[in-house]
């Protein structure tokens, strides 16, 4: 084994705009090679989009968090991986198909759609607010948390009082140095917050997502609580962090990158495009894609065995220079589609209607209403979540 395969992962960044460094050296020198993580446990790590896709495209990639050789990144009691096993996203077929499929139908685009009038009010109200405040503002408290918080909780009928609440845990679950005690406890105190709210939908389901749930798997006999809880938490969790890391980091993309951010100002249907650019741009959720085989596979040339872990970067792959001219470059005009920031295969996210749609609403709406924004802190003094398994950032100063 090489001294870069006795390397440890996650590998820091030097630019807060760029992936690490680390990434363009392993595509063309080792992109197949073997890591140590904080967990000691060791792991395959890819770096090229190809291998990424054939890696979540294979059928004998698993997302068992229980499996001794998956990926993780610190350990966790065994009541903690207990309670994770009806989670969808650690799940296998047919479980996992099922799962996925009872849940499909109310994140389409279609379904997604109907939520644009409701989600242009919430922005529309967050950027009133914005605009009547004096001095600075921080963009992530004033716009990028509450906006997905606010959708994602009327969608699945959460009180949004409690935002606080979940906002909070999930901070601790997705950093990376939280104590592991800290960690625990998060995920404890979600999981019963999450029992509670089905619960009182059980007692009476409203017409929100959860609600809908509890009704059609009554109806077709298939009711399992600890399933309904899993997929709460997922959605929830899943449903702010990412897509409020992404309002905060693509202003700052925006407005670093004047050239694009005149073209969208210029013309706004432009947004569906620069949307999927930032996320490609950006690859906030870097170490998602982590599989354990279950069977000997090769990929690039090497033998991975059964029962070794494996992690697809994402980010790396998405700054893969060929499938992307000039990777490290913002283009809207890029066209590229098939990017790695949701996944792919069948665990590719099932909520990236709704977070691509609240994306363009923001940044339309943004641009539109305060033309002349700027960043109040330099981008080299901005705080971002460099030990957050989910990149973003804490605060973003700006003024209106």
């Amino acid at each position: 084994m090489t001294d870069r395969q006795n390397s440890t992962y996650p590998h820091p960044r030097t630019c807060p705009l760029q992936p690490p460094r680390e990434y363009a050296s392993l595509r063309a020198e080792q992109p197949v090679g073997q890591v140590t993580l904080a967990s000691g446990r060791t792991a395959w790590l890819l770096t090229r989009h190809e291998h990424i896709r054939q890696l979540l495209a294979s059928p004998h990639a698993s997302s068992n968090l229980a499996d001794p050789g998956y990926p993780l990144h610190f350990d966790a009691p065994p009541e903690v991986m207990e309670q994770l096993r009806p989670v969808m996203l650690a799940m296998d077929p047919p479980v996992h198909t099922a799962q996925r499929k009872m849940v499909i139908p109310e994140f389409t685009a279609k379904r997604v759609l109907r939520l644009r009038p409701r989600i242009e009010e919430i922005v529309d109200e967050c950027l009133s607010a914005m605009l009547a405040a004096e001095g600075p503002v921080d963009l992530v408290e004033a716009l990028a948390l509450p906006v997905p918080s606010l959708v994602i909780s009327e969608l699945l009928g959460v009180p949004y009082d409690d935002r606080a609440f979940f906002q909070d845990r999930t901070r601790k679950l997705v950093s990376v140095d939280v104590d592991p005690q800290e960690r625990n406890s998060a995920h404890q105190e979600l999981h019963e917050y999450f029992a509670g709210l089905v619960a009182a939908q059980e007692e009476n389901p409203g017409d929100d997502l959860l609600g809908r749930l509890v009704v059609r798997n009554r109806e077709t006999g298939t009711f399992d609580r600890a399933e309904l809880i899993g997929m709460a938490n997922v959605l929830l969790v899943g449903g702010f962090e990412t897509t409020a890391n992404m309002i905060s980091l693509g202003v700052v993309g925006l407005l670093e990158n004047p050239d694009q951010l005149a073209r969208l100002k210029a013309d706004p249907e432009l947004a569906p495009q620069a949307v999927d650019e930032l996320l490609r741009y950006f690859s906030i959720a870097d170490q998602v894609t982590s599989r354990v085989m279950t069977a000997d596979i090769e990929i690039g040339g090497v033998l991975i065995r059964a029962g070794e872990g494996v992690i697809g970067l994402s980010a790396s792959g998405n700054h893969d220079e060929a499938v992307y001219a000039d990777p490290e470059r913002l283009d809207f005009e890029r066209g590229g589609r098939h990017h790695l920031a949701f996944g792919h295969g069948i665990h590719q996210c099932i909520g990236q209607n709704l977070a691509k749609l609240e994306l363009e609403v923001v940044f339309n709406a943004l641009l539109a209403r305060i033309p002349g924004l700027k960043l109040a802190t330099p981008v080299s003094e901005l705080p971002f979540k460099d030990s957050m398994g989910v990149y973003g950032l804490h605060k973003l100063p700006v003024t209106c």
